[in-house]
């Protein structure tokens, strides 16, 4: 599903919800499969809070666009994970397309595929994701309609000397048609893709 641009950010109050990220240790004493388990717990312990609407006519105070490999290190313990969770620490908010689930569906495959992951773990953490987005935790936009004619130029322009993908440069398309001043990223093409199209990357 595809939309006109709407910028993504952090979102706006909503009464009786206040995430935030903790230090994550709890977590990641679950064992050695990799499932770090929900952020949404930890979410709601500070005065920063979270919904997916912004009140109407107000700027966020930060617009930030994350690529999926982001989205699995918040949930799935791996190398990456403590940055995340350092990033997330001020309160910023991250937004998420229709695109961050179809790759996060495939990526979590992985996990149960190469057998870092149980299928009962993998369950649980779609549905964590699933729940986190319905109570607001990331807000929820969708894929520009622009986005697929920026991919194109990206790959033509950057692809030869970067060696970008479709999803490296689909990524940072979206990003620029939301509009976002960061991109978050642990995929090396990615960001140096956006690097050089002029978005800040921490």
């Amino acid at each position: 599903m595809v939309a006109g641009g709407k910028n993504c950010g952090t979102p706006r109050p909503q009464q009786g919800y206040s995430p935030h990220r903790s230090s994550g240790a709890a977590r990641n004493n679950r064992g050695g499969s990799g499932f770090r388990g929900p952020p949404q717990e930890d979410l709601r312990r500070s005065g920063s809070t979270g919904s997916r609407h912004r009140r109407r006519g107000a700027r966020p105070l930060l617009t930030i666009y994350a690529d999926t490999s982001f989205f699995v290190s918040i949930y799935v313990k791996d190398a990456h994970s403590t940055k995340a969770d350092l990033l997330l620490s001020p309160g910023a908010r991250p937004c998420i397309t229709p695109l961050h689930f179809a790759e996060w569906a495939h990526a979590i495959a992985q996990q149960v595929f190469r057998r870092q992951m149980t299928t009962a773990e993998a369950n649980r953490v779609h549905q964590e994701l699933h729940d986190d987005r319905t109570a607001g935790v990331w807000p929820s936009v969708d894929v520009p309609e622009t986005a697929l004619e920026v991919c194109v130029d990206l790959g033509r322009r950057y692809g030869p000397k970067l060696g970008v993908r479709t999803l490296d440069s689909l990524h940072v398309a979206c990003a620029l048609e939301l509009k976002a001043e960061r991109f978050w990223t642990f995929d090396d093409r990615q960001l140096k893709l956006a690097r050089t199209v002029g978005l800040k990357t921490t």
